[in-house]
């Protein structure tokens, strides 16, 4: 994919060179080739100029060892220090944030999705403030924004994928209504196995989604979602710790349905092969597995960036960081950023200049995370954020997912103390 994707940024480049500076339809004009050399100092309105000595202090869940090089070295060639923990330090949105709010040292903060953002923006956490600011590309992530706050860099989403071979169905199309349906499809389904993590908690998400009731003591879920939530665990395969996310899984033939995450899908098909002798193929035109078509459509995220409010931060520092969070949000950079790790961009001029011939498949579902939930004025992304605690609460209290593939006896829906097990443990 990413030599494709190569291709298309070459070609977006040469346009937008050819119109001598002009905008182009279905390419960014500003598409250029990485500079080399520091960019010269912009200085704000106030007239006071960034400090090019200053390393910005950086906080993220997508914080792979990739992309922590990636994003090192190329804020370095465009004149930016930058000071960022990978993966191995700091793994996970909830582990981002309590990091950033315990050391409060912290210049800019990305990642994360909806429920954390919601959470800096309300004041949750005592040491996370984010300032005032607006980027020239404010425009060009539509409705992903936190107007003033906090603006979109890359769009998720939670896909069910199947298998169509002899592995799979045979053959055979897979329409579901809800998420949930997966368990009574008549076929192995790959299950995650921990309660914790960004895409297992948007898994649930999707899960749950037919099951709101906002008068339910049960965290606002019916007990027939806990029940149905069970048997998608007790009946479904772990893939155990070697299995991760669930493509392993599929590509294996273990299962026939599994659960992924779109930003890597493509990236994971193209090297498919090298993990499987019996891998999944084609990459943007299926051939042997497909999307399981449901009715809800999924559960979509968004990636956004806030500037922290850190104490001792002089102007020419601040200017310092708005500077690099304008430079990484711009469309050439954010159609970098999706070239080499397989994502989706809110920056609509990066979408268009690495998706000149229309936006994928995966991307073209229907984003059930917005859509009301009955009976009260919220989006489901905000019910998520709202209810996330006592989800996490009764799955851990309850002994919801475990490592291995033996299921320990069911709870007794009847009799179960919902006041106490949407409580946090001790």
């Amino acid at each position: 994919m990413k030599k494709l994707l190569s291709i298309v940024l070459a070609a977006a480049m040469l346009l937008a060179l050819a119109a001598c500076g002009g905008k182009q339809e279905s390419a960014p004009a500003q598409q250029s080739a990485p500079q080399t050399e520091p960019a010269p100092a912009a200085t704000d309105a106030a007239g006071v100029e960034p400090d090019p000595d200053y390393t910005i202090r950086i906080y993220s869940n997508s914080n792979s060892t990739e992309r922590t090089t990636w994003l090192v070295n190329r804020a370095k060639a465009e004149g930016f220090n930058v000071s960022i923990d990978d993966n191995s330090v700091i793994s996970g949105d909830s582990a981002a944030v309590q990091a950033a709010n315990e050391n409060k040292d912290g210049d800019l903060i990305f990642g994360l999705n909806e429920t954390r953002w919601g959470q800096i923006i309300d004041g949750q956490y005592e040491n996370l403030k984010l300032i005032d600011w607006t980027p020239d590309w404010a425009d060009e992530v539509g409705d992903y924004r936190y107007a003033g706050k906090a603006y979109g860099i890359v769009i998720q989403n939670i896909l069910m994928l199947y298998r169509t071979d002899e592995l799979g169905t045979n053959g055979a199309a897979l329409h579901f209504n809800h998420w949930a349906d997966v368990v009574d499809s008549g076929y192995k389904w790959y299950r995650q196995n921990k309660v914790g993590g960004t895409t297992n908690m948007n898994i649930n998400s999707a899960m749950l989604y037919a099951f709101t009731d906002p008068a339910s003591p049960a965290g606002g879920v019916s007990v027939d979602g806990w029940k149905t939530l069970w048997r998608f665990c007790a009946e479904g395969v772990s893939g155990g710790d070697d299995y991760k996310y669930g493509f392993d899984s599929l590509n294996k033939g273990d299962v026939a349905i599994s659960e992924f995450y779109s930003s890597a899908l493509y990236g994971k098909i193209d090297a498919a092969a090298d993990g499987s002798a019996k891998p999944l193929l084609g990459t943007f035109q299926p051939e042997n597995w497909n999307l399981v078509e449901i009715d809800d459509g999924t559960y979509y995220i968004a990636e956004y960036m806030g500037i922290l409010d850190k104490s001792g931060r002089s102007e020419a520092q601040t200017e310092t960081v708005k500077a690099f969070a304008e430079w990484f949000g711009s469309a050439e950079i954010q159609a970098e950023w999706g070239e080499e790790f397989d994502s989706f961009p809110c920056n609509t001029e990066a979408a268009d200049a690495l998706y000149p011939d229309g936006v994928p498949a995966i991307y073209q579902l229907k984003n059930f995370a917005l859509s009301k939930v009955d009976g009260t004025d919220m989006t489901y992304a905000a019910y998520v954020a709202a209810h996330n605690a006592e989800w996490t609460n009764i799955m851990t209290n309850l002994g919801f997912y475990w490592a291995d593939n033996n299921a320990p006896a069911e709870p007794d829906w009847d009799h179960l103390d919902w006041s106490t097990l949407t409580q946090k443990q001790g």
